[in-house]
This record gives structure tokens, sequence and C-alpha cells, in this order.
């Protein structure tokens, strides 16, 4: 078969795609002004949306690592200098020990006359202004925890990060920015990383370089020392309101809507099994400490924690907190065998800190033979992934349990999973509160009563969004006909 020769080449060939798919660039793209409220976009350059993004990412790439070391300046610099210079003669003639026994305003007044001698020595003269200072800073030295006095003090700072003696990070309002303070060594910040550990019986040291613990208004402190950290002792502590936050506060402060702060109190004192779900300082704590306000004052009620942080307003509350092993690797206590001691303790309640693994059996175990209304905390970016992790930590257990067992139970136990995150403008929100309804199959069968939608960002980066009720009907409608609280739920999720 012969070919009938070469086609003829068309004159002025039409655009690619034909004259009815004009070329891309010629297309206007919305939302970029001009005329009919569109931009030509340039055939032959970016977008100038496009453009503005590649320059922020410029600037980010430019402004990276600027940011060093915590810088100590004036007024407060001055006073850290005579410090150096009084503190060792200061010490030459104060009783460590007996100053222990002393409060903070005792041990002022009784350095007062001392810090005197000491800076007429030294030939130094301070005004009333620089005397106080220099009280201050040193009876942190000597009784409190250097350095880190005056950022435990600041109440709009909710996280203090450590990382070596020369830089401090603190987070404000949900932003990081590099605090004004400094240790004078890695010693001095190790003696004080020590001196954290110490006062809630716990060690840190070189054989144990992590450690977990608490300061005495209840914010959570973890430690870790060299080896393991290669730029000195690093301190992370997560403060805590010293007034307690309720589920009211929340709504007012946009955190979730009124409505889901009234379903939410429902469940409190509906006794529902609830999963609080959610990432690193997203706010899971706060939350648990605000849902236990709704807990019946006749209710026993026991927490475990590995460090103990929860802070319930109940009576009859029982606290208990893990125990880590001594030098010799014995004597640990773990969540797990907590749980199961605290079956044996009468209990009404029982609240979880933190699932982590096995013992999340045991939790659900607790939910499952007549301890309704019982929490606990969990690490997961949705309610989906949230189920998904409770069967992996009961299957990395030493428990032979079928996964469509664990599952069931899963779904037999949980009445409710809240997901709250932390958004990237700083806010703190519920963006979920999802029933888990039982099974089909081997899936458990979940229903979204509200959900956080985001809608836009301000030009001051906050981030716009609505809380929405899905409008149905709650499956727990049951458990809360029992306390009367029914009708009231119906209303708020529909």
């Amino acid at each position: 078969m012969q070919g009938g020769g070469p086609l003829p080449r068309p004159v002025d060939p039409a655009p690619l795609g034909g004259e009815q798919f004009p070329p891309i660039n010629s297309v206007p793209l919305p939302g970029q002004g001009g005329a009919d409220g569109f931009e030509q976009r340039d055939p032959s350059g970016p977008s100038v949306a496009s453009a503005e993004a590649m320059q922020r990412l410029a600037d980010r790439q430019a402004a990276a690592g600027e940011q060093g070391n915590s810088r100590v300046e004036g007024f407060e610099a001055s006073i850290h200098r005579i410090k150096e210079q009084v503190l060792p003669r200061l010490l030459e003639r104060v009783d460590p020990e007996a100053a222990a026994t002393l409060s903070k305003d005792e041990l002022a007044e009784e350095f007062r006359p001392i810090i005197g001698e000491v800076l007429a020595e030294l030939k130094l003269t301070l005004n009333r202004r620089e005397q106080f200072a220099l009280e201050k800073v040193l009876v942190d030295e000597l009784l409190g925890l250097g350095p880190l006095e005056e950022l435990l003090a600041d109440t709009a700072i909710s996280d203090i990060m450590v990382n070596g003696p020369e830089q401090t990070f603190v987070e404000r309002k949900g932003k990081l920015e590099l605090a004004n303070i400094q240790f004078r060594d890695e010693e001095h910040l190790f003696q004080i990383a020590q001196r954290i550990c110490n006062s809630v019986g716990r060690r840190v040291d070189q054989t144990t370089p992590l450690a977990d613990a608490r300061l005495k208004d209840g914010s959570r402190v973890n430690v870790i020392v060299p080896p393991l950290s290669l730029r000195g002792t690093a301190i992370s502590i997560r403060k805590f309101s010293a007034k307690p936050i309720t589920l009211d506060m929340m709504a007012q402060g946009g955190s979730m809507s009124q409505k889901m702060a009234t379903m939410l109190k429902i469940a409190g004192a509906s006794r529902f099994n609830i999963v609080i779900s959610g990432g690193t300082g997203s706010g899971k704590t706060t939350m648990l400490n605000a849902l236990s306000k709704m807990i019946d004052p006749g209710e026993r009620v026991l927490t475990i924690e590995d460090a103990a942080e929860l802070r319930l307003q109940q009576p009859h509350w029982l606290p208990l907190e893990t125990r880590p092993p001594n030098l010799e690797g014995q004597g640990e206590i773990t969540i797990r065998d907590l749980v199961k001691n605290a079956l044996r303790m009468r209990p009404d309640r029982i609240i979880l800190g933190e699932i982590r693994g096995s013992e999340c059996f045991d939790m659900l175990s607790a939910m499952n033979t007549g301890h309704d209304g019982s929490m606990c905390t969990l690490h997961s970016n949705s309610p989906r992934e949230a189920l998904a992790r409770m069967e992996n930590m009961v299957m990395m257990s030493d428990i032979k349990v079928p996964k469509e067992a664990i599952s069931r139970q899963i779904a037999d136990s949980v009445d409710l999973i809240i997901q709250v995150k932390r958004l990237r403008d700083g806010s703190r929100r519920v963006t979920n509160v999802t029933e888990v309804i039982g099974m089909e199959g081997p899936v458990i069968v979940t229903q979204e009563l509200f959900k956080f939608e985001y809608l836009d960002e301000s030009a001051d980066g906050k981030i716009i969004g609505e809380y929405r009720s899905m409008g149905l009907r709650p499956y727990t409608l049951d458990k809360a006909k029992q306390y009367g609280f029914d009708q009231a739920l119906l209303e708020a999720c529909l």
C-alpha cells in the first residue's frame, strides 16, 4: 500500500487548541484587578500573586539565621555585671542552709544590710531602683530559678524554651520571640535544671539525661542535658494560667462557638467518654481542665499523669503520678500500673493526662466497665487519625487481640472526640467535635457535629473562619436524656 504524499501545511496556523481554546497566557486570572476586575497576565513572566509569593520566600530565606543569641543590654546588663561581683562575696557571709529556710521577702530583708556592706567594699554606689533590682536578682539566684524568674512572672508568656546558656525563646500570644535573658555559663544553667528536678524528686545528670518535672504552680517542665543536647542544657517550660480557663471563656475568646460550648458542657455533665486530640501546644490539657469543671462535686475523680499538671476544681480529686526507674533501673511505675491500681480505688471517673502506648487498652477497659465520664488526651491531627492511633497503641502492646475486636472496643467505649488545633496565627481553636457511633463491618463509624471552616486571612495575619453545626441529631442523645439534658443537647447541635 502506497502513501498519498505529504499533507499540505496551513498558511496561517491557528493558535494551539483552535479558536475555541485561546492560549492560557491571554486568559485573565480572577481577582487580579484590571478594567473589569481582572488583570491581564504578562505572557513573558509570572503573575503578580506568584511574584509576591516568590518575594516572600526570598525574604524568609534571607532572614533565616538572623536571630542569634539572647543579648542582655542596658539597665539589665549593668545589674547583671554588678551581681557577678557581689554574689561570691555575699555567699561568703551567708549560710546557704539557713537562707533556704526563709521566704523570698524575709531573705531580701536579711540581705539588705549585707549587700550594702559588699557594695561599700567594692566602692559601688547604686540608686534606689538599682538596689531593689540587685536584691531581686540575688534572691532569685539563691532561692529561685535565676534568670527564669522574670519570665515565669510575666503572665503574657505561655512557653519558655532555653536552648543552652546563651539563647532563650519565649512564646507570647502564639508567636515565638527571643528573650532578653542570659545565663552565666553552662554550669549555672545545669544547676537551675537540677534545682527544678530535685524539687519533685526527679534526677537529671549524664546517666539520666532526660527528665519530666513540674514547678510549684503546676507548669510542666522538660529537661534534656548533654551529651544528648549538643548546645548545652535545654529546658522547656509550658506555663499554665493562674486563673482557671472555662468553656465560656474559650467561647468568648473565639476558641469555639457558644453552641459548641453548650454541647461540651452537656458532654462533661452527662458522663460522656471523651478523647481530646491535638498537636503539641494546641490546648489539650487546657480543654481537659475546662471540661472537668462540669464533673459533679459528689464524684470521686482520679487523674493519672507522667508529670502532674491537671488542676481540677472538684473536692474529691486524687492525682496520681508515675515514677521513673532508679539508678539500678528498678522501681519504675508506669501509667499502665497506675490505671490498673486505680480500678481498685473505687473511682467514678478516671482521667489520663495523655495516652502514648499500651495503657490505651486499660483506659478503654475502664470506659467500658462502669467508669463512664472518663477522659484522656492523645496526639493526633484529626478525629479519624485519633481512632487509628488508639488501635495502633493497643496493637503495640503485648495484648494479643484481633484488630476487629480492638476497633469494636474503641467504638463501644468512646463517645466523643474533640479536635483542638493551634493555627498558624497562634490562635487555638476547637476544629472538630465528632461522635463515635459504632461499627459498620470492620470500620468505626463517626459523625461530625461541629467543625471550624477556614474562610480568609486578615491583613494582620489573623485567620478568619466560622464554626458550623452540621445539623445532625446526636447519637449520644439517649445518654444525655438520663441526666435531663436531651432537649438542650438537641437544640445546641441543630
